[in-house]
């Protein structure tokens, strides 16, 4: 197992010790089409984020950490399930981008409440619009934000921020105007009319939630819009930006500033209440940055890996990935073996004492054995993945992938075909992070041996129809 410490880590059985004494709590953030490369703690020069840099110092920082959707909602599914979401949907969560979380599934909110946790859900929920998919029907107790996939962050600001397909102007999409259509922020089920500044709202909603729950377990969902278009960020921000040539990345910085502020009141309150030691954290991207100029772009940078949103490159599925509890796991530390999000739920639910039913097929591990030492060999011997027609399969330091090449700026023209998916593709991640030496025709038998395990794990999942 190679893992990397980069602080002394305190003892790990005082660790355990500690974590024993009161049942920790359980914040999940999810950052929505952040880059790879544009935290700190992954190298950005162009952008403070120092309340997440902490986070990542105060914990874990994962350099293999993945998403198992290339898209938002298909990664939220399986988030908050602690499943693929191939297994279930009508098409396996992939052929629709409203598509709704399936009410045979039960969430992570669901089994927490169940064990006497309070539950909330603040901001982008994108698993169904219609009453029953609700967020207060899904095991939540609270829900501040918006159902849609995206919003926003002013009312009345337009909604054309990004460029068309030829990079010339303006456009919106209907779905993209489905999908914004107005100011429809919601406190439970109720419209309210919310004039703050949608990152700021949303981090002050959850500050009320730990203040008011500081003294019972709680499970916070918080699930900022942000960097997701239209792009929209506050004159202040935008002033710490003046310099940055780039219009669309001026935007985007100041952005992801105030998710980065949000992040940092969020654990200032944690701190005041006395119980951040006691809180279990995580954060992730839904997804990599939408680097190519056609997909809601948003001037993100995934360096040094290669794709874009929507791809099964690394650029579209590896994020920034933190697991951080001062009580109860070390910190300072570089996890460096592959890791996804449905590893979240049976995590969290170890660290709460819910004993995990094999008849829920859970698909994520407990990783809190594997971060302690307590565990040898890799958390996952075999990751997948599979999205509209693209597909990929990691082994190791191996990968074969197949993707579509509209979604790599750099294989075909910007107003190229969009369903030109490319041949079964291999590549060692070890020595070539950024997927530029195809190795298919020198490991024909890896090839083989790889598309056999996708294959099989492939007939598990929900066919598209």
């Amino acid at each position: 197992m190679r893992i990397v410490l980069a602080a002394v880590a305190t003892c790990c059985a005082a660790l355990t010790g500690a974590a024993e004494d009161r049942r920790p709590n359980i914040l999940l953030i999810v950052a929505d089409d952040l880059g790879y490369a544009d935290v700190g703690f992954h190298g950005v020069e162009d952008i403070p984020t120092p309340h997440l840099d902490a986070l990542a110092a105060r914990g874990v920082r994962f350099s293999n950490g993945y998403v198992s959707g290339t898209w938002c909602s298909p990664t939220r599914a399986g988030l908050l399930t602690g499943r693929y979401q191939q297994r279930f949907g009508v098409r396996g969560h992939e052929g629709t981008p409203d598509e709704a979380l399936s009410l045979e599934e039960t969430t992570l909110a669901d089994r927490l409440k169940a064990a006497g946790y309070a539950t909330a859900a603040i901001g982008k929920w994108h698993l169904g619009t219609g009453p029953e998919f609700h967020p207060l029907e899904r095991g939540f107790d609270e829900f501040f934000g918006f159902l849609r996939g995206a919003h926003n962050f002013w009312p009345g600001v337009p909604l054309i921020l990004f460029p068309d397909r030829t990079g010339r102007g303006p456009y919106i999409e209907e779905i993209q105007q489905r999908a914004m259509g107005g100011r429809q922020i919601l406190r439970g089920r109720e419209h309210v009319a919310e004039e703050a500044y949608l990152t700021d709202a949303f981090g002050r909603e959850a500050v009320s939630f730990i203040e008011r729950h500081a003294s019972e377990p709680f499970f916070l969902y918080l699930s900022f819009n942000a960097v997701h278009t239209p792009m929209q960020a506050t004159v202040d921000r935008l002033a710490s930006f003046a310099t940055t040539a780039h219009p669309v990345r001026r935007v985007y910085n100041a952005m992801t500033l105030a998710m980065d502020e949000a992040v940092g009141a969020v654990f200032e309150q944690l701190r005041r209440s006395g119980i951040e030691d006691d809180t279990l954290a995580f954060f992730i991207s839904d997804n990599g940055g939408p680097t190519v100029l056609r997909f809601a772009y948003n001037a993100s940078d995934n360096s040094p890996l290669r794709g874009s949103k929507g791809s099964t490159l690394e650029g579209g599925i590896r994020v920034p990935f933190v697991v951080s509890w001062p009580g109860g796991l070390p910190s300072g530390m570089r996890y460096d073996e592959p890791a996804i999000q449905l590893d979240f739920l049976p995590t969290a639910l170890a660290a709460a004492g819910v004993p995990v039913d094999p008849e829920w097929q859970l698909d994520g591990v407990n990783l809190l054995p594997h971060l302690r030492g307590e565990a040898s060999g890799r958390p996952h011997e075999l990751l997948f993945w599979r999205s509209i027609r693209q597909m990929a399969v990691r082994g190791g330091d191996w990968k074969l992938v197949t993707y579509q090449a509209g979604f790599d700026a750099g294989d075909i023209p910007r107003d190229g075909p969009l369903d030109q998916v490319t041949p079964h593709r291999l590549y060692n991640l070890a020595r070539d992070v950024g997927e530029t030496e195809d190795l298919s025709e020198r490991e024909p038998e890896r090839v083989a041996e790889l598309l056999a395990h996708w294959t099989d794990w492939n007939a598990q999942m929900r066919p598209i129809p």
